[in-house]
């Protein structure tokens, strides 16, 4: 036996400690208003990308909605509407790219900038995504659950006829009521956990986890602006659904390059 010892050579400083975890910043309600406007200056300036992502979303909402109508459920095509608009910081990851690479002086160029979403789902977004596709189903499943409790098992195949129950009943006043308070609770627990997470995702090398967490944090660390900011997404979103999702192709683009921005605002740089 030789009597050289197989040793393994010294780690690098550093090499194994974890990542320092995202600092999150203190903003302002000016902060916001300047996110707006660098959102909008996005649009303006690649109005093309916009309406793609923002038409993928609308005719997404539109399918779901038809979907619903013909298979005599279209009394769920409202909550499902209101469920649909929860899914949006998925679907704006390709707008978030866009914004990033504006910021950094890259060239727009649709291959690249799809090339980055699909490349997503070998990275942690796709986590993410089971994240806001479980409380949609939850939403629903609660949905469900309300109709039974109030309306009763057998409500309304038509629209027509639920709008009827819910707006012309006791009952269907209180399932109104209870539904939106639901509702906004579910929209304000998905708000706090993906408003800084996907676009942390696409900018940085982290676990989602982590992602969720420093999301949470940026909105306990400002609440009341996050709220605003909160409370500006369900008016757009609401009146963007109303004509039949067609809003949503001005809507989305403007509030996922809104999204980028802020996150920017909220987030230190790594590193920093």
């Amino acid at each position: 036996m030789s009597g050289e010892e197989h040793t393994n050579p010294p780690a690098q400083a550093g090499e194994d400690l974890p990542k320092p975890a995202p600092r999150v910043l203190t903003i302002a309600a000016g902060d916001i208003v300047d996110a707006l406007d660098l959102g909008l200056r996005d649009f303006r300036a690649a109005p093309l990308y916009g309406l793609f992502f923002g038409g993928i979303y609308a005719v997404g909402g539109m399918l779901i909605v038809l979907t619903a109508s013909a298979l005599q459920m279209s009394y769920v095509s409202y909550p499902l509407a209101v469920g649909f608009a929860l899914i949006g910081p998925f679907i704006a990851v390709g707008l978030y790219e866009v914004s990033r690479r504006r910021e950094k002086g890259e060239p727009l160029q649709w291959g690249p900038v799809l090339g980055v979403i699909f490349a997503q789902r070998r990275r942690e977004t796709g986590w993410m995504a089971f994240v806001t596709l479980f409380i949609l189903v939850m939403w629903m499943y609660q949905v469900r659950v309300l109709l039974a409790l109030f309306i009763g098992l057998h409500a309304p195949t038509t629209f027509n006829g639920f709008l009827d129950v819910v707006v012309g009943t006791p009952e269907g006043l209180i399932f109104l009521g209870i539904g939106h308070v639901v509702g906004a609770f579910n929209s304000l627990v998905l708000f706090s956990l993906t408003v800084v997470s996907f676009p942390l995702l696409l900018d940085r090398e982290v676990d989602f986890v982590t992602a969720m967490i420093t999301s949470v944090r940026a909105v306990f660390t400002n609440p009341k602006p996050m709220i605003g900011w909160a409370f500006i997404i369900m008016v757009l979103l609401m009146i963007a659904i109303a004509p039949f999702f067609i809003g949503l192709f001005i809507a989305l683009p403007i509030l996922g390059h809104t999204t980028w921005h802020l996150y920017r605002k909220l987030v230190a740089p790594e590193g920093g």
